[in-house]
Formats: structure tokens, C-alpha cells, sequence
């Protein structure tokens, strides 16, 4: 558990330019239009990390919340809440909250809202092919690191919905040989969300050692 979740939370990405699969680019483009029409989503989902080579099988659910800039994500026993400006990263196991800079953490976490626009910046992208999943059919598209040296993963997977135009499934493969699923269980869009939310409240976290990078 506390490794899926060091892995969900700290993944890093680059930004260089390079051309795109043209229709995998077209798909892309339409799902960041939809995303960015809406003011806050909700979203449900399963993980599982999985590397044979040292026994790891492990599987967890999420939810998490998005409004603009903030985000509100419950991952097993921990949360990651983030105001915009700072990102607070509250572990149960160690009874520690780290606390960082929201522009540091939003370069190289993944996160709600990273996780929805995981495509937008520093990947190279291409179109594979058109699969049924859970009788529903979606678009496979496979996105490649374009600093491949600065990052421990080599390959991201997304499955899109073809008629919803949604993302359901993201799988990472990291150069170690773990595989980590995340699998889209519900998606509310324009979700009801209070600001109060993403404000992190000590006194919730009673005994926990905070810890400012």
C-alpha cells in the first residue's frame, strides 16, 4: 500500500517539443477541450501496482475531487489535498503530513487533476487501435516520455471512450518492470464542490508530524 501510493504521488514529467500521431492528437485534443469546459469533476477509481520479478501484487481504490487549480484526493488511509498554492500529502501509516509548494508538486506528482490531463505536456503520443472494454469501445493510445532519461517509467496506455469521449483506464510501465493500472470507476463532471475542501486542517491530523519541503 505505501508503495502504490509513493508511486502514485511521485512520478515526474519533462517538457520538450516534439510531433505527434495525427490521430491519436485529434482524440487528445477533443478529450482536453471537454476537460477544460468544465468548472469541477469527481472521479472513483481502482489501482493495482503489480511486478512479478520482486512479488508485488497490490490493489487499492481512490476517489478524488477537482475544482480549477485544487484538488482533493483519498487514496487507502491517505489524502492528498491541494489549495492551488500548497499541496499537503498526509500519510496515516507514518502519521506525517508533507507540505509543498503547489507549482513544485504539480510538476512531479501525478494527482486528480494531473491524471486527467496526464497527455497534455511532455509526451510523445500514437494512435494503436480500437478495443472493447467492459463491452464499451475505446481508443488505445500509447504515450511515450520525450525526456526518456529523466523519468523511471517508459510507456503510458490511455483507454478512451469512443462514444463518451472519456478516459477510463491509464496504465504506466515503469523501467523496473512494475505495472501500475488505474482503472476509471465513475466520473462526475461539474461536480458540487465546497472551497472548504482542499483547505488543509491540522487539528483533523491530531499527533502528525509536519513536515515542510
Amino acid at each position: 500500500m505505501k508503495l502504490l501510493f509513493t508511486l502514485l504521488t511521485l512520478i515526474s514529467f519533462s517538457f520538450i517539443s516534439f510531433g505527434q500521431d495525427a490521430k491519436a492528437q485529434s482524440i487528445l485534443d477533443k478529450l482536453s477541450t471537454k476537460m477544460k469546459d468544465q468548472k469541477s469533476f469527481y472521479i472513483e477509481f481502482s489501482a493495482n501496482i503489480k511486478n512479478s520479478s520482486i512479488g508485488t501484487n497490490e490493489s487499492e481504490t481512490g476517489k478524488g475531487w477537482v475544482k480549477s487549480n485544487k484538488y482533493y484526493a483519498s487514496f487507502g488511509d491517505n489524502t492528498i489535498i491541494s489549495n492551488g498554492l500548497k499541496t499537503w500529502t498526509i500519510v496515516k501509516e507514518e502519521k506525517s503530513v508533507y507540505e509543498s509548494d503547489a507549482d513544485e508538486d504539480d510538476e512531479e506528482s501525478i494527482n486528480p487533476r494531473k491524471l486527467m490531463t496526464i497527455w497534455e505536456n511532455g509526451f510523445k503520443n500514437k494512435y494503436s487501435k480500437e478495443i472493447t472494454l467492459k463491452g464499451e469501445a475505446v481508443h488505445v493510445i500509447y504515450l511515450y516520455p520525450k525526456n526518456a532519461r529523466s523519468v523511471d517509467y517508459h510507456t503510458i496506455i490511455l483507454y478512451i471512450s469512443k462514444a463518451k469521449n472519456e478516459l477510463k483506464k491509464v496504465v504506466m510501465k515503469t523501467k523496473d518492470g512494475t505495472t501500475m493500472t488505474y482503472s476509471l470507476t465513475r466520473y462526475t463532471p461539474n461536480a458540487t464542490v465546497a472551497d472548504s475542501k482542499f483547505v488543509f486542517d491540522s487539528k483533523k491530523y491530531p499527533g502528525y508530524n509536519l513536515i515542510k519541503d
